[in-house]
């Protein structure tokens, strides 16, 4: 089978992912959340956002047909790539031909891959939407070595990573990202350029992981931010009864009557470790 790899600087347009995809008689998969980025320019950019070259080590997640993997492959970089669809990933090699770019089938959610890869790593992909959310709190909880996630995702989604104690997107996965990193929204895309055209806008993040904001006990602080906002509307008082006692939030700074998104990771912590430490 005839491979579309003309030059080693080109990235894919649109025609190019049709003609592979026919090629390898394959289509994209909605249950996969394969939406391939059909602009050079794009893919560029964000290795460039990424900031890696020569010496580096990247993680991409669902390469894909390799839009964003020959950009990485650009910058010198080494590059893992993880891919769930068999077929994109036999046929991904023939495709970067590069001894920098290594190729292992795998679902990036099941973090067998991260045994693998050196300290200071950099995670730069397009994520499938479906995986988005769990793969970077997975990573952010378990895959020290990944010191930075460029990664481009569902608009909603970054607007949750990178959001702050009074934004309405703040939640959950705010205060895991804050507990962990600082987040900032890079860019927004628009569905245009990406092959199928998808019904959402979305924006690239980067995360940088830094010192974790305390030292707590993170079973404990999770568990009552997800009971929490759980029931959001509810005031703590009474969406953590059971977990929290008066003189708990008494000894946290942290008044009953408030609401989960009152509460920026620095509270969260101080009321994780007055329950952490049995105070009543």
């Amino acid at each position: 089978m005839a491979l579309l790899r003309r030059q080693p600087a080109v990235t894919h347009s649109r025609r190019d992912i049709v003609e592979l995809l026919e090629r390898l008689g394959s289509s994209p998969k909605k249950s996969l959340g394969q939406n391939f980025v059909a602009d050079p320019n794009l893919v560029r950019r964000i290795a460039r956002e990424s900031e890696v070259g020569p010496g580096d080590y990247v993680v991409e997640v669902g390469p894909g047909l390799g839009s964003l993997t020959l950009a990485l492959e650009e910058t010198g970089a080494r590059v893992l790539a993880v891919e769930i669809d068999r077929a994109f990933a036999g046929l991904l090699p023939s495709i970067v031909q590069s001894p920098r770019t290594t190729v292992i089938e795998a679902d990036a959610l099941d973090l067998g891959w991260a045994a693998q890869i050196p300290s200071d790593s950099v995670l730069v992909a397009n994520l499938p939407y479906n995986i988005a959310t769990p793969l970077i709190l997975d990573v952010l909880d378990h895959v020290p070595a990944i010191t930075r996630m460029v990664v481009m995702v569902q608009r909603e989604v970054a607007d949750r990573l990178v959001a702050r104690v009074g934004d309405e997107a703040y939640g959950i996965p705010s205060v895991k990202v804050a507990y962990w990193a600082g987040a900032r929204t890079i860019m927004r895309v628009p569905p245009d350029v990406f092959y199928p055209r998808p019904n959402v806008d979305s924006a690239v993040v980067r995360i940088e992981r830094k010192q974790a904001v305390a030292d707590v006990d993170r079973t404990v602080l999770f568990e009552l931010v997800r009971k929490s906002f759980g029931q959001r509307r509810k005031m703590l008082r009474r969406s953590l009864a059971g977990l929290v006692t008066e003189a708990q939030f008494d000894n946290a700074g942290v008044r009953p009557e408030q609401r989960p998104e009152e509460l920026d990771v620095e509270v969260w912590c101080r009321l994780a470790a007055a329950v952490a430490a049995c105070v009543d």
